[in-house]
């Protein structure tokens, strides 16, 4: 029998995106010790190849060359090919990208490296067309010459030594830690307004959004770091941007106005056309952003957005069991051309919007609200956008407003309708537990903004689902991936950090104390597996998983939060209740990046979040009742408090002792003790750091302690 490696292996692995490769005549290979070994064996170069399966280029190169016989022939004779989903193994990815970034100044999917059998990278590329064009080398030329310099002993030192100066660059970006300049004292809540500011700078004042052209990328850390800096400072320009880039968003291709929820970014400066792939996590953070700006601004609109998102993660991207898928892709079936095209389950022609509405009023109505043309803005077809106003709407067409608005949303139903029989786009059905924790936390404060309960149980739902397949409560081992019963790869510091927020959410929505439990549970699993009290930071990957060339740290946010981020803000959110000292490995964490994050806050907007927490002080919200009182409820879901912990307990302290055996905990944390309910009712109590208001039945009261408008400070 062949080699494993002498064959395709891609068609033995559970993740769509490797499957989608599995028919090559490339000879794949997954990222494991048996590809490794086999290129240490034969002594050729790996060529790795890293994706996703919503990615346009990514199947744009499977078509051009890895479909291609005389392509895979070089690959396979002088090369061990391997393929990685960049979703499964962010860690390889965080490596390679990161090169990628250092040597060309830029980077992307799919990621195209080429490295030395002990996985040094020596040269990397994004898309590489399969002949040369555009002045991009071709790739089948590339991987000859490749392969012929490094049978050539002068260009195979050359080469090596290329990697060893490649991999020390990564390292140094990557897992080194600032010890001779190290900060003595974690970084004042002033790197939250730097960042904001930056955020500010950077903001394109004209079309909203960040960056002065296309593409535009929606960038929720920012949001929140201006939501959060208008809340300290009161700086209306703060919140200028937020409306303005909100707005931008919800009008433009980057939302999808047919079926809700969001794409992945737009391919221009004013947000019309979009890269059509739909990934939750975008659909988890814009979500949360948008939440944020409806406490601050009470925009309807903006709840209406999220209320329209989280349907389509409920109707398009959940389990039937619970958890939620990874991505839908871009491309579909035409139905006119029977080609997979990107972004033909999502564009209009007029004649398509009136074969669906009858009513030529209707369509007239959605043709002009939504700027649907024989010309179109997409490859003569139309993503629709608002266009039009309501207001300009119905004096157009002589109408009332509320008439407007209620023929568009009928016509909006009915075109859905009509949609849902088009070919879908394929769906990536791995559950991932990091994006299912961030997903999982968005319905979770959705619940408590938007007063649905509705959101808090497929919040639970999730979060059980994810617990149930994926977590090993005996090792205290989280897993990355479940697809279809097989469960794969050991958990990074995002799957603890973004599912521990998730799990903190369900306690707070719904006052069950295991999801408490389970939050602690991750927390402990972050101390243990990812921090490094010598450095004083927190890995990205933990210390009992595979080693690579580097081990990466992710301080930055990028598609989706830093995970070192998320990490500490739980860690601080979690230390009210923990016997563990969580506060302290946030401060070190802090500490140890305080130059890092003074000298660039917009790159760092998450840690900066959390350096803000620090600083300002745990706020608890502690409720002592059986339940929260629906007025409560309203009262503090209206009220913009992003850093506070909804600190429930059972009103009596018997009752409480058995929230505390449940938690292994030998007596009540200061956040819960001596705060029983008062005269049989339910009672509230704000604490700010160690400052706390007399404890109250009435939430109006306390928001007004809160907002430092009158009340007892009582010293806790």
């Amino acid at each position: 029998m062949d080699s494993p490696t002498r064959r395709n292996r891609l068609d033995e692995e559970e993740s769509p995106y490797l499957r989608q490769h599995a028919d090559n005549p490339v000879n794949w290979q997954p990222w494991d010790e048996t590809a490794l070994e086999a290129a240490r064996e034969r002594d050729v170069p790996i060529f790795l190849s890293i994706g996703y399966s919503a990615c346009h280029w990514c199947h744009v190169m499977e078509e051009e060359s890895f479909a291609d016989e005389d392509v895979a022939e070089v690959l396979n004779e002088h090369f061990v090919p391997i393929k990685v989903d960049r979703e499964e193994r962010p860690d390889v990815d965080s490596v390679y990208m990161t090169v990628c970034q250092l040597v060309t100044g830029s980077g992307g999917w799919p990621l195209s490296a080429w490295l030395t059998p002990e996985g040094k990278p020596f040269y990397v590329g994004t898309y590489f067309p399969k002949e040369a064009k555009r002045g991009q080398p071709g790739f089948l030329d590339l991987c000859s010459r490749i392969a012929a310099s490094w049978s050539d002993p002068d260009d195979r030192e050359e080469m090596a030594n290329r990697a060893d100066q490649w991999t020390r660059a990564a390292k140094d970006r990557l897992e080194e830690t600032p010890d001779s300049v190290r900060a003595s004292e974690p970084p004042s809540s002033d790197v939250l307004e730097s960042a904001a500011d930056a955020a500010l700078r950077s903001a394109d004042r004209e079309y909203g959004g960040f960056g002065s052209g296309g593409p535009k990328f929606p960038q929720p850390a920012r949001l929140l770091v201006l939501c959060r800096a208008f809340d300290r400072t009161g700086r209306d320009a703060y919140l200028d941007v937020v409306r303005e880039t909100l707005d931008a968003m919800a009008a433009g291709g980057l939302y999808d106005h047919v079926g809700g929820g969001f794409h992945r970014y737009c391919v221009d400066r004013d947000w019309t056309v979009p890269h059509f792939e739909k990934m939750l996590y975008d659909n988890a953070e814009l979500p949360r952003a948008y939440l944020a700006g409806y406490q601050l601004t009470g925009d309807d609109r903006y709840a209406e957005v999220v209320r329209d998102a989280l349907a389509f993660v409920e109707r398009e991207l959940t389990h039937e069991e619970g958890g939620f898928f990874s991505t839908l892709d871009a491309q579909s079936e035409d139905p006119g051309t029977g080609e997979r095209e990107e972004g033909a389950f999502y564009v209009w022609t007029p004649a398509a919007v009136d074969a669906v509405l009858e009513d030529a009023l209707d369509a007239d109505l959605v043709r002009a609200r939504f700027g649907i043309t024989e010309s179109g803005n997409f490859e003569g077809e139309t993503v629709p956008n608002v266009d039009a106003s309501i207001p300009d709407l119905a004096a157009e067409f002589d109408l009332d407003e509320a008439d407007v608005e209620r023929r568009l949303e009928d016509a909006r139903e009915r075109l859905f309708e009509a949609r849902e029989d088009r070919p879908r786009p394929n769906r990536d059905e791995k559950v991932l537990a990091g994006w299912n924790g961030l997903t999982i936390a968005a319905f979770a404060e959705a619940a408590l903004v938007l007063g649905e309960d509705a959101y808090a149980e497929t919040a639970v739902d999730a979060l059980e689902f994810v617990r149930e397949r994926l977590w090993d409560a005996e090792s205290g081992r989280l897993f990355r991936r479940y697809k279809d019963g097989d469960v794969a790869v050991d958990g990074y510091l995002e799957d603890y950090a973004f599912l521990a927020r998730g799990a903190l959410g369900c306690y707070e929505a719904t006052g069950e104390v295991d999801h408490l439990g389970f939050a602690l549970d991750l927390a402990r699993g972050i101390e243990s597996e990812f921090w490094d009290a010598d450095r004083g930071t927190l890995y990205f990957t933990p210390a009992s998983g595979e080693s690579l060339v580097t081990r990466p740290q992710e301080l930055g946010d990028q598609s989706t939060p830093a995970s070192a981020g998320v990490a500490v803000e739980v860690l601080l959110a979690l230390d009210g209740v923990a016997d563990e000292d969580f506060e302290g490995i946030a401060e070190a964490v802090l500490e140890t990046h305080a130059n890092r994050l003074e000298a660039s806050p917009l790159e760092h907007g998450t840690l900066c979040l959390a350096a803000d927490r620090l600083e300002s002080g745990a706020l608890e919200v502690t409720v002592a009742a059986e339940t929260v009182p629906d007025d409560w409820r309203e009262a503090f879901a209206t009220r913009y408090v992003p850093d506070r912990l909804l600190a429930r307990r059972p009103p009596t302290d018997e009752e409480l002792a058995d929230w505390l055996d449940a938690l292994g905990l030998d007596e009540a944390p200061p956040i819960w003790a001596g705060r029983e309910a008062r005269d049989g009712e339910p009672t509230l109590y704000v604490c700010r750091g160690r400052t706390c208001s007399p404890p109250t039945h009435d939430a109006a009261a306390a928001i007004e302690w809160l907002g430092g408008e009158g009340g007892e400070d009582v010293p806790f």
